[in-house]
């Protein structure tokens, strides 16, 4: 067997972003192989993306803007919150949005030529911004959205403008549309249907979640608490017919063996397959807009109450600054320290 060194698990935890003993447990059941160990903590959940303790959001503003059919939602950075709510710095992100929503370009480059009201090219008043506010302002991304004359946008902006939504709804109005930005922003969905979700990644959190119930079932053990089940399912995708067909066969034997009324089960078992549905597609819930619990009516889905007033959502754009973005330095300490290094090297190269 091989032997299982604090430099292997410290190695393996670095790859994989599990814990101390997780580690060193998957390393004792494949002896010791690394590339094993990685494979078999991501099969069982506890494989997370590693962080960085550097890792933070970057400051700046989102930016929204309507033009008749056209939106834009532009995401500006800058280095500090202070300077993010500088009003310079507004001005030039609200004139971003408006100009690439007029100029729809097709990516960065195309936006960086377009002409803002000063006259200069976005990519000169940047320039320029950084120059003037003494602080480096950068344009990160954007997004145009169109609409046709029968649809509606909901455009709205969340938390001082850290988070940018832009919706299209086909029926209902511009208040429904605003009110599914709402729920957006604030739920954080990133795609609008399980079928845009991939098949591994569906797996892969399914584990993760099966992983926080065991993790659960070890506190629950201490206090003679029963176990809870793992999920056997995450997404609407994985619900066949033959599965949907089995969950409603076993609520039926569930209500005979109760002893409810056969005449009566047509009443009950509806609202259990509803249940079945909820507590089986826990990842569509958690990252796809149409599964969601809508905030304003929490016992429907966004699907269920939009079928509820003959609406449906086309599509969505939400940007939350800094999502993604590593920034060094995060911490005083961090900044201390690199500091120290530097007075260092100034005294060595002075000696």
């Amino acid at each position: 067997m091989a032997e299982i060194t604090a430099k292997l698990v410290k190695e393996l935890r670095e790859k994989s972003g599990a814990g101390v003993m997780d580690a060193k447990k998957a390393l004792v059941e494949v002896e010791g192989d690394i590339e094993k160990a990685i494979e078999l903590l991501r099969e069982k959940g506890m494989a997370k993306a590693a962080k960085k303790a550097d890792r933070v959001a970057a400051e700046g503003l989102t930016g929204v803007y309507v033009n008749g059919n056209v939106a834009a939602v532009v995401e500006v950075n800058a280095e500090t919150d202070f300077v993010a709510k500088n009003a310079q710095f507004v001005e030039l992100v609200n004139e971003t949005a408006k100009v690439i929503a007029e100029g729809k370009p097709a990516n960065n480059e195309e936006a960086l030529a377009l002409t803002m009201p000063s006259g200069e090219t976005l990519e000169a008043a940047y320039v320029t911004a950084t120059a003037t506010i003494g602080e480096k302002i950068s344009f990160r991304r954007f997004a145009v959205v169109e609409k046709t004359d029968a649809q509606h946008f909901g455009a709205y902006q969340h938390n001082g403008g850290r988070i940018g939504v832009v919706s299209v709804i086909e029926g209902g109005d511009d208040a429904l549309a605003k009110q599914i930005s709402m729920h957006i922003a604030a739920m954080k969905p990133t795609v609008l249907s399980y079928t845009e979700l991939d098949e591994q990644f569906v797996k892969d959190e399914l584990a993760q979640l099966n992983h926080a119930i065991d993790q659960d079932n070890e506190s629950r053990a201490m206090v003679n608490k029963p176990a809870l089940p793992h999920l056997k399912y995450g997404s609407k995708a994985q619900l066949t017919d033959a599965v949907l067909a089995q969950a409603e066969e076993d609520i039926k034997a569930e209500l005979a063996a109760e002893g409810k009324p056969e005449k009566i089960w047509d009443k009950i078992i509806p609202g259990k397959m509803d249940r079945f549905l909820l507590d089986n597609t826990k990842v569509d819930q958690a990252y796809t807009l149409l599964a969601q619990v809508y905030i304003m009516d929490d016992s429907k889905t966004v699907e269920a109450y939009l079928e509820s007033v003959n609406a449906s959502v086309v599509e969505f754009v939400r940007f939350e600054v800094g999502e993604g973005i590593e920034k060094h330095l995060t911490t005083l300490n961090q900044k201390l320290q690199l500091q120290w290094q530097q007075l260092l090297t100034l005294i060595l190269v002075a000696r």
